[in-house]
């Protein structure tokens, strides 16, 4: 299998972060992760986070970000992003503004603009996903029509397996759709007493309880090796909540169970 980069989304362990930062940092690289996207940095300038990060020894590949933000203060953002070492910037939500929505040609400029202003400091532009992105608008899913807009070099993806399971779709075969354009891939498992059931109303109200890596419904080693297909470099653990654990060691276990695999 091939050797991935292992990053982890820090909003798993957010309550962590905001108490003591460079500490957390500190822990992540003890469990095994050499890198993190960010999601948050909780007032820290750019330069206090790259001194935590290095004196950690991790490196931020990615970052989640309101894309809002760089139209209102793209600069600063940019530079904010260069300072903390991020190769990629992910737009994490975005609710509105899909295909048959009366903003999506404004989503499309927007998008453009602010790909444009990334890519003059080597940043690539991504959007993650979540479950509603595949509604469908004229017989297509939003998320496709929205990656369909922009050439590869424009926009490229951010699976989250997790949510394109729980939408009802096969992971494997999603992210092989996008091979050549799928640099990071979100890994993240669950629970759920009816998986694979897509928008059937009362079929998602026990679900999805979220948990560590490999402990799951998820078929990681078959979702790996669809990454592996799709040129992916980076794999991101992501756990949005952990109910029955605390944050760090759902962190910890999910790294565990990836070198298990031998990554």
């Amino acid at each position: 299998m091939k050797k991935f980069q292992v990053a982890l989304q820090l909003y798993s362990i957010r309550d962590e972060m905001e108490k003591d930062m460079e500490g957390t940092l500190r822990e992540v690289k003890a469990m095994g992760y050499d890198f993190v996207e960010f999601a948050g940095y909780f007032g820290r300038s750019a330069e206090e986070v790259r001194a935590m990060l290095d004196a950690a020894g991790l490196a931020c590949v990615s970052v989640h970000q309101s894309y809002d933000v760089f139209l209102t203060n793209g600069e600063y953002e940019v530079d904010f992003l260069k300072t903390i070492g991020a190769k990629y910037c992910a737009v994490p939500w975005m609710k509105d503004g899909h295909k048959g929505s009366e903003s999506f040609d404004k989503t499309l400029a927007d998008y453009t603009k602010i790909s444009g202003m990334l890519k003059k400091a080597g940043i690539q532009f991504l959007y993650h996903n979540h479950d509603f992105e595949f509604e469908t608008v004229d017989g297509k899913y939003k998320l496709d029509w929205l990656f369909e807009s922009f050439p590869a070099d424009v926009l490229q993806t951010e699976i989250d397996t997790c949510w394109v399971r729980y939408a009802g779709v096969d992971p494997c075969a999603y992210v092989r759709k996008y091979a050549g354009r799928a640099p990071i891939v979100h890994l993240k498992d669950f629970l759920w007493s009816n998986p694979n059931a897509g928008d059937a109303g009362e079929s998602k109200k026990d679900g999805p309880f979220l948990q560590p890596i490999g402990m799951g419904i998820q078929d990681i080693p078959a979702i790996l090796a669809a990454a592996e297909d799709a040129g992916t470099d980076i794999v991101v653990v992501e756990q949005d909540e952990s109910l029955d654990r605390p944050p760090m060691e759902a962190a910890r276990l999910s790294r565990e169970y990836l070198k298990s695999l031998g990554i």
